[in-house]
C-alpha cells in the first residue's frame, strides 16, 4: 500500500482547520476511531490541524480485517503519511496509540521522511517497562469488564449485546496488538518525548509513564493529571493547553519570530 489519495483519505481524517501552521497527528487507544479527537480538534487554536488516523474494523472501515500487530500498523500509515509532510508535525497517541506513534516515528525514520518535531505519548507505559496483561484471550464479558474498568465507554453502550458483538472483533486484535507487542532492544527515536499520564490509571503507573525517557535521545517531559485512563477527555480544557503550549514553537509566528 502506498500513500496515494484514496489510501490516505481512507486511514486519515481531518475536523478543522485545513492548512494550519502545524499538524497534530493523532492515533487512538484500543477500539477507539479518528472521531474520538473530534471535540479536541475543535477545541485547538485554529493554526493547529489534527489529523486523526482511522485504523480498519471501526466505523466506515469495519468490514476490513484489524491490524494485531503495532510495528505492521505504524508501517502501513508512514507509507500513508510520508508524502504528505510538507510542514511541521507533533505525533500524539493515546494508550494503544502511543505505541503506535512511536513506531511510526521510528518508520518515517527509516523511509527517509520527515521526523516529527515530538511524540507525545499519552496513557500508556513505556515500551521498556513489562506487564502480563492477556485482555484478548479473555471471553466478551471479560473484555467489556476491561472497558468498565477503564471507564471511557458508556456503560448502556456495553449492555447492548449487538453493539458488543459489532465492535468485539477490532477491540480484540486492538488489545492482540498491544499485549504481544514488544520494541526492539535499545529502541530510541530522535526528536524529544512528552509523556500524559493521569495520576488514577489502572494501566499505567506515574513511574511506568516516566520510562518514556530512556526511548529518547532528546529532550524528556513528564505530565500528571488529576484522573484516570480517558484524562484526555475529561480533562480537556488543561489538556488543549498544554498541547497549544507545545506546538507553539512550530507556528509560523514563532518561526517568523526567529527569522
Amino acid at each position: 500500500m502506498t500513500g496515494t489519495t484514496g489510501s490516505f483519505n481512507r486511514w486519515i481524517k481531518s475536523f478543522h482547520h485545513d492548512d494550519a501552521d502545524v499538524r497534530l497527528i493523532c492515533l487512538p487507544h484500543a477500539g477507539g476511531s479518528a472521531s474520538g479527537f473530534f471535540r479536541l480538534s475543535a477545541a485547538l487554536p485554529s493554526w493547529i490541524e489534527v489529523w486523526a488516523a482511522q485504523y480498519p474494523g471501526r466505523q466506515e472501515r469495519r468490514r476490513e480485517p484489524a491490524f494485531t500487530d503495532v510495528r505492521a500498523l505504524a508501517e502501513v500509515l508512514a507509507e500513508v503519511l510520508a508524502d504528505r509532510q510538507d510542514r511541521p508535525y507533533v505525533l500524539l497517541g493515546h494508550s494503544m496509540g502511543a505505541l503506535v506513534a512511536f513506531e511510526l516515528a521510528l518508520s518515517m525514520r527509516r523511509c527517509g521522511a520527515r521526523s516529527p518535531g515530538m511524540l507525545i505519548a499519552s496513557g500508556r507505559r513505556a515500551p521498556s517497562t513489562t506487564r502480563v496483561e492477556t485482555v484478548h484471550q479473555l471471553d466478551d464479558t471479560g473484555v467489556a469488564n476491561e472497558l468498565r474498568l477503564l471507564n471511557g465507554t458508556d456503560p448502556t453502550f456495553l449492555q447492548d449485546p449487538e453493539l458488543v458483538e459489532m465492535i468485539m472483533p477490532a477491540l480484540r486484535a486492538d488489545y492482540q496488538a498491544v499485549e504481544t507487542y514488544q520494541a526492539a532492544p535499545n529502541s530510541v527515536i530522535a526528536c524529544p518525548i512528552t509523556a500524559l499520564v493521569g495520576d488514577h490509571d489502572p494501566r499505567t503507573t506515574i513511574d511506568e509513564a516516566r520510562a518514556w525517557q530512556s526511548h529518547t535521545v532528546a529532550e524528556f517531559d513528564l505530565r500528571i493529571f488529576a484522573g484516570g485512563h480517558f484524562f484526555l477527555e475529561d480533562r480537556l480544557p488543561e489538556v488543549v493547553n498544554i498541547l497549544t503550549d507545545i506546538l507553539l514553537p512550530y507556528s509560523a509566528a514563532a518561526q517568523d519570530s526567529q527569522a
